[in-house]
């Protein structure tokens, strides 16, 4: 079933979709939500116990701050991708949707390393430690296939041309770190201008160098409790590293003095 213009009007008692601001269509058996591209000013939606499937009408709700997805169709976490730009949204309950999947654990992780401003996701509160053992095991959330960002092209040259612009590559990488965090994009004169790298290993090489750029770059725009998240963040990264590093020593340690007694 879709979801009129005279419903979301009767339903909210208001006179234009404009001023809108709480709407409850709670089981309404709804399929299709594409309304809400012209709700901009909704702040809390209700929208439990339906049959949805896509989130992406809801990318240009700016001003929503709790939204309630229980018991729908969302097919895959990847959905989120639509919701990155909503920098107010603080309460997400997303449970009993078929992206969950059965590691509840890991499912929380991914959809908080997506949308870490969320102060209360499936009516549990999100604590700071979660939100850095999120940007940490969290699995990133890409654009669902098919969707208008990736068939948009850069004008007008192949695909395979921009993937070798080491240009590309720094905005690529500082706009997906920034778009995470809710944060304005950077546009392309903001960067300047690069050799193409003649070799893959050059190549990536210089893919992880403007990726430190662009984490050094987003810093100067945080502030002080985004930064004690980065902080918490590098430090059980960097512990990752250590334990892995540990492991590898003492297995060769091991290996070494077994050979020597044989």
């Amino acid at each position: 079933m879709k979801l009129t213009r005279k419903q979301v009007l009767a339903k909210a008692k208001a006179s234009d979709l404009e001023s809108v601001k709480k709407l409850n269509c709670w089981g309404c058996n709804l399929t299709d939500i594409s309304i809400f591209s012209q709700i901009a000013n909704i702040e809390v939606l209700t929208l439990s116990v339906n049959s949805i499937s896509s989130l992406s009408p809801l990318a240009g709700c700016l001003s929503l701050c709790e939204l309630y997805l229980r018991r729908n169709s969302i097919p895959s976490l990847s959905e989120l991708s639509h919701m990155r730009p909503l920098t107010r949204l603080r309460v997400l309950w997303l449970a009993e949707n078929p992206c969950c999947g059965a590691d509840s654990s890991q499912y929380r992780l991914t959809v908080l390393r997506c949308l870490p401003r969320l102060q209360k996701l499936d009516n549990q509160v999100v604590t700071e430690d979660e939100i850095a053992l999120a940007l940490v095991e969290g699995e990133e959330v890409n654009t669902p296939p098919g969707s208008v960002q990736n068939q948009l092209s850069t004008n007008g040259h192949p695909e395979a041309e921009t993937e070798n612009d080491p240009l590309n590559y720094n905005m690529e990488e500082t706009n997906k770190i920034r778009e995470e965090l809710g944060m304005k994009l950077l546009s392309r004169d903001k960067f300047p201008s690069l050799s193409s790298p003649s070799t893959r290993e050059n190549k990536l090489t210089l893919k992880r160098t403007h990726t430190l750029d662009a984490v050094l770059l987003l810093l100067q725009d945080l502030d002080e409790e985004e930064l004690r998240f980065v902080h918490t963040a590098a430090t059980n990264r960097l512990q990752t590293y250590m334990l892995d590093s540990e492991t590898l020593t003492y297995s060769l340690q091991t290996q070494t003095s077994t050979e020597i007694q044989h």
